[in-house]
């Protein structure tokens, strides 16, 4: 069986780590081969930038070579792939290269579009990238007091980092000495702040315990720079000093463009993680690529990842799939620089958020860590 695995990131790696070790036998006899195209040499740690935009981690720190993660008989091209032939079963590169598979894996993940919002990309600091990263320290460093106004559009990738982000600058500004020149003023786009309910429920007590002061039902019309505020389709404005936007996020490019899905996102079975439609037979969908309803997470991709190589192994090696995958998400919140907790949740329970800890933050830390063994699927 020729598996062809399209995107280098979470997803993608974790599913071929964990595939690879599970058919070894099969891929040394030459039964099956696993082959996996990436747009970049590099693979990127992206949680790891809000630890950047705060200062207390490098860029460097966070990236390490695709190649040096994969488990030894994993093909690997740095050819990101233009063109998508569902019906005839192959891909066709950058380079012209064309790749036939009998299974395709299409884990491509996502995009920040801050240029989606009229001004906001001229006017405003996020930390999708690493440069953007770096300039969100800069900013935040030379930040003397005045509103910083956080805005928030949907979807967006990471799907705590709109209150992380505000409790870590609570506190880098706190430990600046300039909390009292300071005001927090956090918008969400829907009548709560937070998209999980249970997660607001626990958030809202933690602002107003903070002074940090918010809007809900606040969706980014347009930012006017020379002015300095964020109007609302809703007809409101807000005043800033400095603007966070964690910005709108649609799929890659390259899958709108082949019509696989609208906006970037491909229907997929929430279940079984097949392509939906004439030809999602043997087409898999990972990560953020995937229109579940469900959080686009790091942990989202993992999960989903262990649960497609256990199924295509045991296919391989029976006939048929042997799990669904159930929703499950986990996620870290950090609630400012030293005290975190989490949310766990899948398709049926929903999170329930405890009080944040110090141990909670510590096993983050950790994780930070050995986030590079989950990639190579051994944790």
């Amino acid at each position: 069986m020729r598996i062809l695995v399209v995107g280098g990131g979470m997803g993608g790696t974790i599913f071929a780590n964990h595939l690879a070790r599970r058919i070894h036998h099969e891929m040394k006899t030459g039964k099956a081969r696993i082959t996996m195209l990436s747009a970049s040499h590099e693979h990127v740690y992206q949680p790891g930038w809000l630890y950047v935009a705060m200062g207390r981690a490098t860029p460097d720190e966070l990236v390490r070579e695709q190649q040096s993660l994969l488990e030894p008989g994993i093909e690997f091209h740095v050819d990101p792939v233009e063109e998508f032939h569902l019906a005839e079963n192959h891909v066709k590169c950058k380079s012209g290269k064309v790749h036939e598979y009998d299974l395709i894996v299409i884990s491509t993940g996502s995009r920040p579009l801050p240029e989606k919002i009229p001004g906001l990309k001229e006017n405003s600091i996020n930390c999708y990238t690493a440069d953007d990263a770096v300039e969100f320290f800069k900013q935040l460093s030379d930040f003397k007091g005045g509103r910083i106004m956080i805005t928030v559009g949907l979807p967006h990738k990471c799907p705590m980092i709109p209150l992380e982000i505000t409790f870590a600058m609570h506190d880098f500004i706190k430990d600046r000495g300039l909390l009292d020149k300071t005001e927090f003023y956090y918008t969400y786009p829907i009548g709560r702040v937070h998209s999980l309910e249970n997660v607001a429920k626990w958030a809202a007590p933690e602002f107003d315990r903070m002074g940090i002061k918010y809007e809900t039902l606040f969706n980014m019309k347009e930012v006017d720079g020379k002015n300095a505020e964020v109007l609302s389709e809703e007809g409101g404005a807000v005043k800033y000093d400095l603007l966070v936007a964690v910005p709108p996020h649609k799929g890659q490019e390259v899958i709108e463009k082949n019509g696989l899905g609208e906006n970037g996102w491909i229907p997929t079975n929430r279940s079984s993680l097949h392509m939906e439609g004439e030809h999602g037979k043997n087409v898999l969908v990972l990560g953020d690529t995937t229109n579940l309803p469900i959080s686009k997470a790091g942990s989202t991709a993992h999960f989903e990842a262990e649960t497609a190589a256990e199924n295509v192994a045991a296919v391989i090696k029976m006939g048929r799939p042997v799990k669904s995958y159930d929703g499950k998400v986990f996620c870290f919140i950090e609630a400012g620089k030293d005290r975190a907790t989490y949310a766990m949740f899948d398709y049926k329970t929903p999170p329930q958020p405890k009080a944040p800890t110090g141990a909670v933050h510590a096993f983050k830390m950790s994780y930070n860590k050995l986030y590079w063994a989950t990639a190579r699927g051994l944790l």
